[in-house]
């Protein structure tokens, strides 16, 4: 399919607007992939900021199982509204899981099935997404199997949401597409993993079509670690030094309240956000499990820091930094899906939308008393900022980062390619508004965008025009290469999201193993997945 003919205006650097460029010349392209920018423009907040490193750390609760009998662990999550204090003092409403941002963690163990019974309180339709979860197609979380709230009506035509809520899409106001697959039900669904996947850091949001960016915003999203018997041995920082640390930005009105620029703030009827922000949302304030700037005590000793970027938009780089100005090493040892083979030290550490890194931070050669911060190379005045810790004491420390990791990572081929297929990310014109396309065509639940065999390995080659972290579901994958050069060294391992840079071109390799039924791949930049850029795939 020819895609459409573009604008070219540039969209890169906080306040820039969305860009309409249908190719970039190489020059260009390689200036921009060089360039440390971002994708979107910023809110500022209205209600006085706290300064950074002052707030203390909060760690999200584990949930507990409500049964675990006949071999599966069973849960129970409340999506609902609650006020919580993000910002010290201030009374924030948000959208949740179980009254907390993030959501409550669920510790699951390999090959062991769960199952999570979601009820929806909240006065939308949601869908829950487990992000890196080798799921079924039932409980994948696909944006029109949709959760209704009692009671829910259409807006749009006053009928049962069952009967006409499948979705609206396009930037032009409100466009019904009936997707004839979905599954809606009322309140309550029961979302089941088999957790037949390497131990790995996972993550849950909603994924309701032309709606995840701002339910996301609001407060739904939550961590899932899946550990077994063979990490747990390695001797990796455990216990109170295993921190997961989910990284987000928000800003905030003088009332306290979330600053969105949503066209319909109630998220029922017309999706999408205000023209300047269409290329995605920034927050001024960084939080770290729901706490702006955070400070937190640690031992002199080596500590593993679990990594999520749960932005809508940022990007940020990442590097420790002590109060003599020494960068500490950031000693990557897992990926999205799972341990690496063997230990890569960095001193700077990217992290798009989505993805996740295992990394181990040794405090044992800052002295007692002073700080490390962390910082985003990629920020500037608050932006800058991301979280403290603070060494508290010397202390005893059993715990190791072994020469090699794991075994079990695949061996894939490019010989093994059945096939290769090319994708191209990139802004566009759909149904009379902008939007961003995958292969020129904006996301239709109604279409079969690629079908693929189960079992078959394939070479997939991505080219963007400007920021995209691209994310599989259900699989992972190797990056082969980024515009014909060697991967870099923060793709290492077996990934499901990559960032594409502008003007990039990246190739992938993954095996389509699991299941039969039909997936997605889209942007994980969640202002342009519900703009359209999200494709199906079919598992045959």
């Amino acid at each position: 399919m020819r895609e459409p003919t573009l604008n070219r205006r540039q969209v890169l650097g906080i306040g820039g607007a969305l860009g309409l460029m249908a190719a970039v010349g190489l020059s260009t392209a390689a200036t921009l992939s060089r360039r440390p920018s971002v994708t979107g423009t910023e809110l500022r907040s209205a209600v006085p900021l706290p300064p950074a490193f002052r707030t203390p750390l909060p760690l999200p609760s584990v949930l507990k199982p409500v049964s675990t009998s006949g071999g599966v662990d069973r849960y129970e999550m409340t999506q609902r509204q609650a006020k919580l204090e993000i910002l010290p003092g201030v009374r924030t409403p948000m959208w949740t899981y179980e009254g907390t941002f993030p959501g409550p963690t669920i510790e699951s163990r390999r090959g062991r099935p769960i199952t999570v019974t979601h009820r929806n309180e909240l006065p939308v339709p949601t869908v829950v997404h487990l992000h890196g979860g080798r799921s079924t197609p039932a409980s994948d979380g696909y944006p029109t199997d949709l959760v209704l709230p009692q009671g829910w009506q259409d807006p749009a035509h006053g009928m049962s949401g069952t009967q006409q809520m499948t979705g609206m899409h396009g930037m032009s106001g409100a466009h019904e597409m009936h997707d004839p697959r979905a599954v809606v039900t009322r309140l309550t669904r029961d979302y089941s993993f088999p957790m037949d996947q390497r131990p790995t850091l996972l993550w849950y949001h909603d994924h309701r079509m032309d709606f995840t960016a701002p339910a996301i915003w609001r407060g739904l999203a939550g961590l899932q670690i899946v550990r077994d018997d063979a990490e747990d041995a390695l001797g990796l920082p455990a216990g109170p030094r295993e921190l997961p640390l989910m990284i987000a930005d928000r800003a905030f009105t003088r009332d306290g309240n979330l600053c969105y620029p949503a066209l319909d703030p109630s998220l029922r009827e017309q999706p999408g956000v205000r023209e300047a922000y269409l290329s995605g949302v920034l927050g001024d304030v960084i939080l770290v499990n729901g706490a702006p700037w955070p400070v937190h005590e640690v031992d002199a000793a080596r500590y593993r820091l679990r990594i999520l970027n749960a932005s809508n938009a940022r990007h940020y780089e990442l590097e420790a930094v002590t109060d003599d100005g020494r960068r500490l090493d950031l000693v990557q040892v897992g990926a999205d899906q799972g341990l690496l083979a063997a230990p890569v030290t960095h001193r700077f550490l990217p992290i798009a939308p989505a993805e996740r890194y295992d990394v181990i931070v040794d405090f044992a050669g800052v002295p007692v008393g002073s700080s490390v911060r962390i910082l985003n190379r990629l920020g500037s005045g608050h932006t800058r900022d991301v979280m403290a810790f603070r060494v508290a004491r010397r202390a005893a420390d059993h715990s190791r980062v072994p020469r090699v990791l794991a075994h079990d990572l695949p061996t894939w081929r490019r010989s093994d390619a059945a096939r290769v297929r090319d994708f191209s990310f990139r802004a566009g014109r759909m149904r009379g508004g902008h939007g961003w396309l995958i292969g020129g065509q904006p996301f239709d639940p109604a279409r079969t965008d690629v079908t693929v065999r189960l079992g078959d390995v394939e070479v997939w080659r991505l080219v963007a025009d400007v920021h995209h972290p691209v994310h599989l579901h259900l699989v992972g994958f190797r990056v082969l290469s980024r515009s014909g050069r060697a991967p870099l060294p923060h793709d290492a391992g077996l990934k499901d999201t990559i960032s594409l840079r502008p003007g990039e071109a990246a190739e992938i390799i993954t095996r389509f193993d699991g299941y039969h039924g039909r997936y997605l791949f889209h942007c994980h930049n969640a202002e342009h997945e519900d703009m359209g850029m999200m494709a199906n795939l079919e598992i045959i």
